[in-house]
């Protein structure tokens, strides 16, 4: 048996869903938990909304996937379209499989955790404490709050960075150079009341075009749905928005304009691939977006989030009950960015790549195919093969070696 301290308290930075869903685990394992929100309210920015195997698991043992199922859908699976929307290929989800994939947009999974995390005793949420440096020693380590009531300096055993893209922890760690690279394109995400359903669509549908592809996939169940186009690169965010209209009534199914539909929000942003030298830096442990980063086409990128919180709460509840030293903390950096580089990164290049790279077409075909055969065998279907859009992606880039 290992001997080893027990973790007695851990500062979370940031209260999104990495950092709830793991304030909430941890919390119910009796370790003091206290979270770091910089704003004075959760975010309402509704995001991504799909949540594939590996995060139904971490919301079961969190105890909070009955609420999210009943809050939200399932989505009846995931479909590739022609420009003019003709039918290509797609794969029915299993609503008999327990992890099948479940959407709720992200914002409201957010307040859901908020919620839970409320009714945990070790839990404590402290808004407007916006981090802007780091220290540690053997000991403890440190952050340095900006508050309403001045500057504060609080301690704990382990501070877990889960601050998102703009890492703060990350940016004290290794300085504002985040290793990677910007995409050359530019997406526009939108999220719209607008009746896909009456044109034959599917709940969550890619269309592949060399220049013309979107994706639009509902995400409540009273019919709001995202849509995610490209355009053209270098123009300002109030020309993207300027264009929104006119991209709508050239992309979507029956071309509607402004009044045939209720636009909720849009933005503009640029894809990235992106992953830190280090996710453990001493007592200090980076999560999610803040550790990796990578474009949205297949959901990887909040998919890798899930599948660090799996493995940091493992880790650290392995340190908790004497089983291991902190060195299993290294363990977790290294392989995750080892899933980092050999999966994330080379599967959501490949997912968006495919839907409008010519030189993806040998592949886009065999892949189709593979779908239309997976509808009818059953050997492929064991192991509930086509309930996760995941693996559905994973065998996607299974076809190349790039």
């Amino acid at each position: 048996m290992v001997s080893e301290k027990p973790i007695k308290k851990i500062i979370i930075v940031r209260a999104g869903p990495a950092g709830l869903l793991l304030g909430i685990l941890l919390a119910k394992q009796g370790i003091n938990i206290t979270i770091l929100e910089a704003n004075t309210e959760l975010d309402k920015n509704p995001r991504a909304a799909h949540y594939a195997s590996i995060a139904i698991q971490e919301m079961r043992r969190a105890g909070v996937l009955e609420d999210v199922q009943r809050e939200g859908y399932i989505p009846e699976g995931v479909c590739w379209r022609e420009f003019d929307g003709t039918y290509i290929a797609g794969i029915k989800s299993h609503v008999d499989d327990p992890d099948v994939m479940v959407c709720l947009p992200l914002d409201k999974l957010i307040r859901l955790y908020y919620r839970h995390f409320q009714k945990e005793k070790m839990g404590n949420l402290l808004w407007a404490h916006k981090v802007v440096g780091i220290e540690q020693d053997v000991k403890e380590a440190r952050v340095i709050c900006e508050t309403p009531e001045g500057t504060k300096t609080l301690g704990a055993d382990y501070v877990l960075g889960c601050d998102g893209a703009n890492s703060q922890v990350r940016k004290s760690l290794f300085g504002k150079e985040y290793p990677g690279e910007t995409l050359h394109s530019q997406i526009i995400a939108t999220n719209v009341y607008y009746d896909f359903h009456k044109f034959g669509y599917w709940d969550s549908n890619f269309i592949v075009h060399p220049e013309d592809w979107y994706m639009a996939a509902k995400i409540t169940p009273d019919g709001m749905w995202r849509v995610t186009y490209g355009d053209k690169i270098g123009l300002s965010t109030k020309e993207y928005l300027e264009r929104q209209p006119m991209r709508y009534e050239h992309l979507l199914p029956g071309n509607p304009k402004p009044g045939d539909y209720r636009l909720m929000n849009a933005s503009p942003y640029k894809l990235q691939q992106r992953c830190a030298p280090s996710f453990r830096v001493g007592r200090f442990i980076l999560v999610a977006d803040a550790a990796h980063l990578c474009n949205p086409f297949g959901g990887m990128g909040l998919t890798g989030g899930f599948a660090d919180v799996t493995s940091l709460y493992d880790c650290l509840i392995a340190i908790q009950n004497g089983l291991t030293t902190d060195k299993i903390l290294d363990k977790y950096s290294e392989i995750r960015i080892k899933k980092w580089a050999e999966i994330i990164d080379p599967v959501s290049r490949g997912n968006f790549r495919r839907l409008w790279a010519e030189d993806a077409i040998p592949e886009r075909l065999a892949f189709f195919e593979m779908c239309k055969k997976m509808d009818t065998d059953e050997e492929m279907q064991k192991g509930g093969a086509a309930a996760s859009v995941l693996r559905v992606f994973l065998i996607w880039n299974a076809l190349t070696d790039r």
